[in-house]
């Protein structure tokens, strides 16, 4: 079965471990009635097997809806609240002195030189400091009444660059309120990427923050001749001399106090409609320049709608650490969940998060340890870093504790498949590496790429509490399906959400089916309230990725390829763009390939390449640096990180180690890379080869190793 192979191994004496085994059937034994009788598990049982899905006709290709919203797809998350503006009118009404947004004050900064020499900044933080409902909603009229003096008129553009923190959420609902469209921007975008944006929607105004405008901005202004007004929202810059004539910089507060001293009489005609577009979000793409997605005040709110019906018991106790980008969808959509429900959102980043991030002084608390929150959302590149940095410190576990510690992790993997809770695990064994996300996550939301069975596994077993796996895509509002919280099957993305519909259509050059057994199969198409206007100034591309059925059904073709099990979840299993053909004519899954081998302790990341003008698959590795050198130091290599990464013999060694993982993952014999590049230097949204939610860049990576590519296909290198 899948959860034997994602077992953990022991060696453990076979006549200790049958004694052992003994033991811990006797204790289910005796403790099943009364968790029977008292756990409320039981019906999660049957919850768990119920359909949560179905399709709204028998013809092959018919959409599949989720039995919740069968005869109607839902929308509208308050009655009459059909726009943003009402909805955080609606909550701050019904919230209004409770808190919302809370910040860490920095108590002292400083800088830690490193053995190498480099120099790390390091923070202690402090309390959280919060806003309440009340005080947000204040500060937004203020600041959309500011930006309403400063010249910006409603149903015009105005950009928003900056990390994630309480003022961007504060700007952005001052935008929704004054019906301004909200430009919005990764902070690790490059520059010409920035340029492409900001001159595509010619705004004159950008929010931004101190740093950002001395990192980034500084450098490309020149370049945005519209731009006339930079705000930023922590305090004022230190220099203001370096700007091009005509461009004033201001900061929030002194926006704010314009827009309180201001009349807001004529305020009234300026509120949004429902079809009026809230956001045009630049995804960071795997492939070429960013495109700018219209979402519009309708299509976030079904979004928000179909999200919110899939976490049970939300309200008031929720707390929601904010880290992740909030120019992603994701991460947007999550806080607007929150905000629309009574939760409190905590913010971060990943450089504080927890006690071990980069930025917090050794013995200080990170922001999960402080925060204690109840909700997160992670993208798959951090959930698989920190089951790598768990099983890391296991290894390194005297023999008797890492035992221990492998047979809880084991019997309670067999608990969890059968539906079953595990307690005293949970409190004698698993609780300290619970502690590292502040011991009292609920719900783990996890989006923006496929997360491995493995490590789903893991976060369901060691953080006690369920991982939500979710698909959707910037052009559905962030909305497709999320699992069911009683769901503990690995692998799949759960039924669609209340607020939309999802057939599969036949793709015939890969092979794939609607009509295919045991389970239909083809490209995922996505209908709904939440399926965007398309991409802004770019009609061929809206075109050829939205369609409109005769029934005036909005429908998004999103170029990955799933499956429908007979329960209406959803599995992914392919992507268009990641198939190619082999020279012989064999098809392969790029995208199959990084997954079998991605987990491996020796790899931190991983790009698979094939061209069709060759027989054979190879590879690009980011080596996990600990393992790579342990495996250098068994073979008697010796050398810097760089010799160590460039030399043939440990580059055979590894290819070894991901030949066994492939057959044991069930790889064909022609999906096995045959050659790889192992790569000194990690891939970052910084590096531009990954994007902001760590998908690799094909294109960006094929021509940073394009010399490569030519030594691993034979070519004659100069």
């Amino acid at each position: 079965s899948q959860a034997a192979k994602m077992k953990l191994k022991h060696n453990i004496n076979p006549v200790l471990l049958q004694f052992i085994n003994f033991i811990i059937l006797v204790y289910t034994v005796v403790t099943y009635i009364p968790w029977y009788i008292f756990s409320g598990s039981r019906q999660a049982i049957a919850k768990s097997k119920q359909v949560k899905a179905r399709p709204v006709n028998n013809r092959p290709g018919g959409a599949y809806r989720s039995v919740n919203s069968l005869h109607c797809l839902a929308s509208v998350l308050y009655p009459g609240c059909d726009t943003l503006d009402k909805v955080f009118k609606y909550a701050k009404t019904k919230f209004k002195d409770k808190k919302l947004l809370g910040t860490r004050e920095i108590l002292k900064e400083e800088d830690e030189i490193q053995p190498s020499g480099k120099v790390f900044k390091k923070v202690i933080l402090g309390k959280y400091t919060w806003l309440s409902y009340e005080d947000v909603y204040v500060k937004a009229v203020n600041f959309g009444n500011g930006l309403a003096v400063l010249g910006q008129q409603p149903k015009t553009n105005i950009a928003i660059f900056c990390e994630t923190r309480a003022e961007w959420m504060i700007a952005a609902q001052a935008c929704f309120m004054c019906n301004y469209q909200l430009v919005t921007l990764y902070a690790t975008l490059g520059g010409a990427a920035i340029v492409h944006g900001l001159n595509e929607t010619e705004v004159t105004t950008i929010i931004t923050s101190k740093e950002l405008m001395q990192t980034k901005l500084k450098e490309i202004v020149s370049q945005v001749p519209l731009l006339r007004h930079i705000i930023t929202v922590d305090g004022k810059p230190t220099t203001w001399s370096e700007f091009p004539k005509g461009v004033i910089v201001h900061t929030m507060a002194s926006v704010q106090a314009m827009g309180a001293k201001a009349d807001s009489g004529n305020k009234q005609q300026a509120r949004p409609v429902p079809s009026d577009i809230a956001v045009i979000m630049y995804t960071s793409g795997s492939t070429g320049i960013p495109k700018g997605v219209m979402i519009s005040h309708c299509n976030i709110i079904a979004g928000i709608t179909g999200m919110a019906e899939r976490i049970p018991n939300l309200g008031e106790k929720d707390i929601y650490i904010g880290y992740l980008p909030l120019a992603h969808v994701l991460e947007l959509s999550a806080e607007l969940v929150c905000l629309s429900h009574g939760c409190r959102i905590g913010y971060s980043s990943p450089q504080t998060l927890a006690d071990q991030s980069s930025k917090i002084k050794k013995g200080s608390k990170g922001d999960v340890t402080t925060l204690k929150p109840t909700l997160m959302a992670a993208v798959p590149e951090i959930m698989d870093r920190i089951y790598k940095n768990v099983m890391n410190k296991v290894n390194e576990m005297t023999s008797f504790q890492r035992n221990l510690f492998i047979l809880a992790y084991n019997y309670k993997m067999e608990q969890i498949s059968k539906g079953y809770t595990t307690p005293l695990c949970d409190s004698l064994i698993f609780r300290k590496v619970r502690m590292l996300l502040g011991g009292k996550i609920r719900i783990l939301l996890c989006g923006g790429a496929p997360l491995s069975a493995a490590t789903q596994r893991f976060m369901n077993i060691c953080f006690c509490c369920p991982v939500g796996q979710g698909y959707g895509l910037t052009e559905s509002a962030g909305a497709g399906t999320i699992t069911e919280v009683w769901d503990y099957t690995t692998g799949r993305v759960g039924a669609p959400l209340v607020c939309c519909e999802i057939k599969l259509m036949n793709w015939e050059e890969g092979g794939y089916y609607n009509t295919d057994k045991p389970y239909p199969r083809g490209e995922i198409l996505i209908g709904g309230q939440n399926v965007t206007a398309g991409y802004y100034k770019n009609e061929g591309r809206t075109r050829k990725d939205f369609t409109v059925d005769e029934n005036g059904q909005r429908w998004l073709h999103t170029g990955d390829i799933g499956e429908f099990h007979q329960d209406g979840c959803l599995k992914i299993i392919d992507r268009k763009k990641d198939l190619v053909k082999l020279q012989a004519g064999e098809y392969v899954s790029l995208g199959k390939v990084e997954a079998a081998l991605k987990n491996l302790p020796l790899v931190d990341n991983i790009c698979a390449y094939a061209s069709s003008f060759h027989s054979y698959v190879i590879g690009f590795v980011v080596p996990n640096q600990k393992e790579l050198a342990e495996l250098a130091r068994k073979k008697g290599f010796k050398g810097t990180w760089e010799e160590i990464c460039n030399s043939p013999e440990i580059e055979k060694e590894v290819l070894k180690v991901l030949a066994e993982a492939a057959m044991a993952a069930n790889l064909e014999k022609f999906e096995i890379p045959v050659k790889i590049r192992l790569s000194p230097d990690p891939w970052t949204p910084e590096t531009g080869l990954v994007t902001d939610a760590f998908k690799l860049k094909r294109k960006e990576l094929t021509a940073y190793y394009q010399t490569d590519i030519d030594r691993m296909y034979g070519k004659n290198v100069k």
